[in-house]
């Protein structure tokens, strides 16, 4: 896995999201209640607190759990919830040591069926079904892995140019669609919880 990303409009954490199957999962991980921007940097910023060029599911799965939250809540947080999220992260680095040996591009590796793959991506921890769908879809339209049947099981995020999550963002444009996307989202849930009062 060797490509370009422009998830964090940050060229040195968007170099290593396109090199590091671990930081693209982590990244996907904490994009959520914070700008993406921000959630796509964690992973950078994570491997140079740790004195790395990468991240390692075996290290940080062994880390120290408090010492690792204090990592995360260093000035400037990894996250809104920089100790809530070192959790998650450690979770997700201890459930792909013991079912992968730590290799994360493994979950991906060979898969035959989108279905398959959207259920090893749940199976996650952090990854609700939401989340599976939308890095299934970025794996399928960024990242080259295109199992048979993913755009279906992408759901609506595998349509090609829907601009709905990250898997559209190739730039400032598309960053810019995807956001007015998701800000008519919320609108139109705000519109609908108001009309059920």
């Amino acid at each position: 896995m060797d490509v370009t990303l422009h998830l964090a409009q940050d060229p040195e954490a968007d170099a290593l999201l396109g090199r590091s199957p671990l930081a693209a999962l982590v990244g996907m991980l904490l994009d959520q209640q914070i700008p993406m921007e921000w959630a796509f940097k964690g992973p950078s910023s994570i491997a140079q607190r740790l004195g790395a060029d990468d991240l390692d599911a075996h290290e940080i799965a062994a880390y120290d759990p408090e010492a690792f939250g204090r990592l995360l809540s260093e000035k400037p947080a990894v996250h809104r919830y920089p100790g809530s999220m070192a959790k998650r992260i450690q979770q997700l680095c201890q459930y792909l040591v013991e079912h992968y040996d730590g290799d994360a591009e493994a979950v991906w590796r060979g898969v035959g069926t989108g279905k398959e793959l959207l259920k090893r991506l749940e199976e996650l921890p952090g990854f609700g079904k939401q989340k599976a769908q939308i890095f299934l879809a970025l794996l399928g339209k960024q990242l080259g892995v295109t199992p048979t049947g993913w755009r279906e099981a992408a759901g609506s995020y595998g349509e090609p140019k829907s601009f709905r999550s990250v898997a559209d963002i190739t730039g400032p444009e598309s960053l810019a669609k995807v956001r007015a996307h998701k800000q008519e989202m919320k609108a139109a849930a705000k519109a609908a919880k108001a009309a059920r009062k």
